[in-house]
This record gives structure tokens, sequence and C-alpha cells, in this order.
């Protein structure tokens, strides 16, 4: 079972004709867009419940619902493959196993115009709704491709023309002085730790974010944003 909790989530997961089983509603809340997920579950032939506030606080499991949550099905992930045809904009993770940063990269990444999120089968966040909520959304558009070894499928990725970019404190080069081709991957790692030893090593090039401060480094979210709008900038807002 996954939850989507609150109204944008829910939204956005009833827009996708995503399979949900029930959206459950506070008894006693109002308002537009609430109506809105009333009216898309009356066409989409899904069950409306309303509860109290406190049986929805305790199916949240305490995240803030805004008044509604939706029960669905597992989120499915994707093959790598099913991301190439297409894709001119992955993004590959290497280590980040924080559910709300994963869920902002992913709203990052479909912001940004991405064709998918590619994250290994281990020291990852899983697709909870945790990560759904964080992601507000995106999750129900971009699809998220798990793979067993992120070093094959950086090679793979290398053999179907993708340039590789790694972020990384100690990169090379500054982010804003690459001309940065497509169809481009950019690979992320965990904060603190970077990228592993074996990624760095199959990246094309080492980028790195300047920073002013005495913070070494920033949210990998934050960084994410930064790197992934100054691909689509230099490309010419397209990916």
């Amino acid at each position: 079972m996954v939850l989507r909790i609150g109204v944008h989530p829910v939204l956005e997961a009833l827009r996708a004709r995503r399979p949900l089983n029930r959206v459950v509603i506070a008894r006693g809340a109002s308002s537009g867009r609430l109506q809105e997920i009333i009216d898309l579950c009356r066409q989409l032939s899904i069950p409306v419940r309303f509860e109290s506030r406190e049986a929805l606080d305790r199916l949240s499991g305490g995240l803030a619902h805004q008044g509604v949550v939706a029960v669905g099905a597992a989120q499915r992930y994707r093959e790598l493959e099913d991301l190439l045809e297409s894709a001119r904009l992955l993004v590959l993770l290497d280590g980040v196993e924080d559910p709300h940063n994963l869920g902002a990269i992913i709203r990052t990444a479909h912001a940004a115009g991405a064709g998918g999120v590619v994250v290994p089968e281990r020291r990852t966040a899983p697709l909870t709704e945790a990560v759904a909520k964080a992601a507000a959304g995106a999750l129900e558009h971009l699809p998220v491709a798990r793979v067993g070894n992120l070093n094959r499928a950086l090679e793979r990725l290398k053999d179907r023309g993708f340039w590789i970019y790694g972020l990384d404190e100690r990169g090379q080069h500054s982010y804003d002085a690459i001309d940065y081709e497509q169809p481009a991957a950019f690979v992320l790692g965990a904060e603190g730790r970077g990228l592993h030893q074996q990624v760095r090593k199959r990246c094309d090039f080492l980028i790195r974010i300047p920073l002013a401060g005495e913070i070494p480094s920033l949210n990998v979210s934050v960084a994410a944003g930064i790197v992934l709008f100054e691909w689509r900038r230099k490309r010419g807002g397209g990916a």
C-alpha cells in the first residue's frame, strides 16, 4: 500500500490516472481543490470516504495531510532501458538515503525537464509516501528506474552517447564554466560522503558549486536544482 498525502500529491495522482483504492477526506473540510479531488474521483469511479481528522492523522502517520489522503497501489520502479529512448537529461543518485531529499530531487528533476531519475538498489531511500509527499506530485509524472549496479548503469549510458557530469566538491570545473552537451546525466552523491570513488572515475566531468560561506557543501536537493537548471539554461531552456 502506498499513500499519497496532501492535496497536491493526491491531485497529481488522479490526473496521472494512478491506481487508487480510495480517497479519504477529513469530515467538514472544504476548499476548491478538495472539491476538484471529489469531482475527479467521481469521474474515475474511485471511492471517497469522509472520516475524522484524527483518523487521517493516524492514516498519514502524523504527516501534514491537508485534509486528504489517497490509498493506492505500490509505486513501481522502471527499468533503465525504459528511459533511454527519449530522455535527453537523466539524474543518477549515489547514496541519497533521506526520503525528503529524494522527493525534492525528483520534484526538481521534473521541473528541469529530466526524463527520469536512476537510483541503485542499495544505499537509497525507497519510494515511500514521505518521498511522494516531498516530490509534491512529480513522482506521478517522472519515472524512477532502479539498477543493481550504478557503475554498470553509467557505462550503459556512455554506450548510448550520454555525457556524465558528477557533482563533487573536489571537482575541477565550476558548474557554470562547462559547455554542457546532450544527452546528459548528472550524478549526485550523499551529503558528506559525496560520490564513491568508482563512480567518480566514470564521470566525464567532475563539477563543483563554488561557495562563499564556511559551510563546505549544500543540501543535495538544492545543489541538484542549481546544476540542472544551469544545464537547461545553456541548452536553450528545453530538455
